[in-house]
């Protein structure tokens, strides 16, 4: 608003000089900001007429134009410092990194290099040409068609970057690896790329490490490859997941699996693990990965190929900060160890001759049945032992041989009489014994009978001559209150002493 006054209205001195006229212009940017005001002063009195009063507007405007125009230029000048401080930090951050700048003009196929890109393969600033061509040349020749390629790629905006590790050749003849990353930041009408800016970063330390880092695994995978078994890593998620992060070649042979079969899931695992013994497994595992003990299993597995097979799992757990379970471990074929154990067991249970239970392992058997009975308070069993009449005299006229296949066709003959529960055993030369489970006295009477009928009807040949066999028996009952089983077979020795007493070929009950 224009504002003009007389000098009775506002008194104003100049140099003590009273003014006679005065008119005010304010002075407002385009923001509406009040820089103050343009002042029009007169000593004498006087009128402005309109045209007057827009030549003073103009006036003010033009300081306000002037005044906005410096602020502005003072404000570029305080960005521009500011930039120029930026762009020193980021120049001096990028020399420190080991990191060059390039800066490509793809039309022309002029690129420019930054001082710190040069450096990084040995060059000084006006040593290396700015065409893209020679770039290439630079490249290693087995990296060049991978790095041509991905440059495409990315100008067929097939990918949102580019990004390269490859081989460039430095200014000594030697190669370096480098870390190139860039991206087209300007594209023509059609979308044809047109200038594109990147970083080049020395990673030839890095990639020292990592050749060596591989070299290492790669002799840990030979060595665990040629070990015969299955060296494992088995994870356990929180969630009930689990799987084998790492499995060597073993796996063929272990499991009939291959390490990508396991990778994502133990399922193929649980899927040959013998039915009797995977709830085994399965509680081992959990129980080793409740109490972070080490985990020790034997169980068995069935496979297409190789059929029933034995294994030994060992392994270490230790926690993992997400709450897993990783165990490192080693599993091997136990099959053959396990075969050596079962005739080991056999030789330390069974006669050689008879293949019945020896005297050991008669009375084992014998002691258990007991326990049962007492357990149970169940029904008496009959102990019987048999003695074939005569033996001696056998092997003084036939021979030895002629005793041993007697004892054979003797054993042979009760193993054929014995039911589902009733067990037998040599427990001397020519002493078998016999129990049956919730037996009387009359129906053990019965099985010496038949026992007897058909040892007598076994002829034993030698040539012309026939031997024939007879067997004395003696029956007792264990009851719950013996207190011991050997108190029953004590019973019924007494029984047989007497039936060989009384003539042979007898049976007595005790």
């Amino acid at each position: 608003m224009l504002d003009d006054a007389h000098p009775g209205d506002v008194p104003i001195l100049i140099d003590g000089l009273p003014m006679g006229f005065h008119a005010a212009c304010p002075l407002t940017t385009s923001s509406g900001s009040r820089l103050g005001a343009f002042w029009l002063l007169d000593a004498g009195s006087r009128e402005l007429d309109q045209a007057e009063r827009g030549l003073l507007q103009d006036f003010a405007d033009m300081a306000v134009a002037i005044v906005e125009r410096d602020l502005a230029q003072g404000k570029l000048n305080d960005d521009a410092s500011r930039l120029e401080e930026n762009e020193k930090r980021l120049e001096l951050a990028i020399a420190g990194s080991g990191t060059g700048v390039w800066d490509r003009d793809i039309q022309s196929g002029c690129i420019h290099y930054s001082a710190g890109w040069k450096a990084i393969i040995g060059y000084e600033e006006s040593e290396i040409t700015n065409r893209i061509e020679d770039s290439y040349t630079r490249v290693h020749p087995d990296d060049l068609a991978y790095v041509q390629a991905t440059i495409q790629a990315h100008f067929n905006q097939e990918t949102e970057s580019y990004a390269v590790d490859h081989r460039i050749r430095c200014k000594d003849g030697s190669y370096k690896w480098i870390s190139s990353r860039g991206k087209v930041v300007s594209r023509g009408g059609n979308g044809e790329p047109l200038r594109m800016i990147g970083t080049t970063t020395d990673i030839t330390a890095i990639q020292a490490l990592a050749e060596e880092l591989q070299q290492t695994v790669d002799l840990v995978t030979s060595l665990t490859n040629e070990v015969p078994g299955l060296v494992f890593q088995h994870r356990l998620l929180p969630t009930g997941e689990s799987f084998l992060s790492y499995a060597s070649a073993g796996i063929a042979d272990i499991y009939e699996l291959t390490p990508q079969q396991v990778a994502a899931s133990t399922g193929p695992i649980h899927a040959v693990i013998h039915p009797d013994d995977l709830e085994a497994y399965r509680a081992s595992l959990h129980a080793s990965a409740a109490s972070l003990t080490p985990w020790h299993l034997e169980y068995r597995v069935e496979l297409p190929r190789q059929g029933l097979r034995w294994r030994q799992g060992d392994a270490r757990p230790r926690r993992l900060d997400d709450g897993s379970t990783l165990w490192h471990g080693f599993i091997t074929d136990a099959t053959e160890r396990k075969r050596i154990e079962g005739e080991l067991q056999e030789f330390a249970t069974i006669d050689f001759l008879t293949q019945l239970p020896n005297r050991r392992h008669f009375v084992v058997r014998i002691e258990q049945e007991l326990a049962r009975i007492q357990r149970t308070d169940g029904r008496p069993a009959a102990v019987l032992t048999f003695d074939l009449d005569h033996f001696k005299a056998i092997n003084d006229t036939w021979g030895h041989a002629m005793g041993d296949h007697a004892l054979r066709c003797f054993a042979a003959l009760l193993r054929d009489a014995l039911q589902k529960h009733d067990f037998a055993g040599r427990i001397g030369g020519e002493e078998f014994a016999v129990v049956l489970p919730d037996a009387s006295l009359e129906t053990a009477t019965r099985f010496a009978r038949r026992v007897q009928h058909q040892i007598a009807e076994t002829a034993l040949l030698d040539g012309s001559q026939i031997v024939t066999l007879t067997v004395s028996v003696g029956i007792a009952l264990m009851h719950a209150t013996d207190l011991s089983a050997d108190l029953s077979l004590l019973r019924s020795d007494g029984a047989l002493y007497r039936a060989k007493e009384r003539g042979r070929n007898r049976i007595e009950c005790d």
